[in-house]
């Protein structure tokens, strides 16, 4: 009964998380509204998010700090190739695109993990792994081609990109947590993305920004919102989550985020929602769905 209410508890806070990433694309166009490029709305939110989590494991596991100078490079890969360049070609999509198309070309990640676990963990491209890899790119020529006005190879290749991004981070992140817990993990590989947005954000002239403002103190308090709706408590409600519920049930719980985003676009924003563009959106998370229920499956068989 206990463990029947624990996992119960998982699958919320992992639907939690789900619908606060999905939210993501309201602050990041409030953010714009301020003056602030895509790169530089990253930087704040990778900052302050690093920022909050060096203090959850400050107080929850002080030694986590702790890491060998031999997997510096792992976590530069984790905050520089994945967070950081996933977060600014997302964040960037999201200006040139609709919510919907921009989630959704994110939620190519399991194809890219997929083809990088070939590579790195020499896994088997099976007949259901070339079926979700075909129904993937179908929604993505069904949603990239149809669904967002205007759009442009550069919008499609950055879209792209963020998948890339992000299934990256599955695979470096499956790596680093053999040495290191979660927390420690999630703390580095924000605290290294952040000293990696400076580079590139142009920090002075968005200083300036926050100065030239009426209010700025009513900006810095959103822009800690910001962190904390899309990426602290999402990241943490996610990690709680996976305590009770398998990874690749998590997987596909997940995938209520690129459904949520699309909601906000159509009811927000009043983006168009197509019966093409929607068939694309069903192709993608069917064939993350797929993906995910063939890991299930063998953690079942084990």
């Amino acid at each position: 009964m206990e463990k029947s209410k624990s996992s119960k508890l998982g699958i919320v806070l992992i639907i939690l998380a789900g619908c606060f990433w999905g939210s993501m694309g309201i602050f990041v166009r409030k953010l714009e509204t301020f003056g602030f490029s895509a790169i530089q709305i990253v930087s704040i939110r990778i900052t302050l998010s690093a920022l909050i989590f060096s203090l959850v494991l400050l107080v929850k596991d002080p030694g986590g700090f702790k890491i060998s100078p031999k997997d510096i490079p792992l976590f530069l890969g984790l905050g520089f190739g994945s967070i950081l360049f996933f977060t600014v070609c997302y964040f960037t999509a999201i200006t040139m695109m609709p919510l919907s198309t921009a989630a959704i070309l994110l939620y190519t990640s399991p194809v890219w993990i997929t083809l990088m676990s070939i590579f790195f963990f020499h896994e088997k491209l099976d007949k259901r792994k070339l079926i979700a890899l075909a129904l993937a790119f179908a929604g993505c020529v069904l949603v990239s081609g149809i669904s967002a006005e205007g759009m442009t190879m550069t919008g499609l290749l950055v879209g792209l990109g963020s998948g890339i991004g992000y299934g990256l981070y599955s695979i470096l992140g499956k790596i680093a947590l053999r040495k290191y817990s979660s927390y420690t993990v999630t703390t580095y590989t924000f605290i290294f993305s952040a000293v990696g947005s400076w580079t590139i954000s142009q920090p002075a002239n968005m200083m300036g920004k926050f100065s030239a403002v009426p209010n700025p103190g009513f900006l810095i308090a959103f822009c800690f919102l910001t962190a904390l709706i899309t990426a602290v408590i999402p990241f943490l409600s996610y990690t709680l989550g996976l305590e009770s519920v398998e990874a690749s049930k998590a997987g596909i719980i997940a995938t209520i985020e690129p459904m949520v985003a699309t909601l906000i676009g159509v009811f927000v924003f009043s983006e168009k929602l197509t019966i093409i563009s929607g068939a694309g959106i069903l192709l993608i998370l069917t064939a993350v769905v797929i993906l995910n229920l063939k890991v299930e499956k063998r953690g079942v068989e084990r």
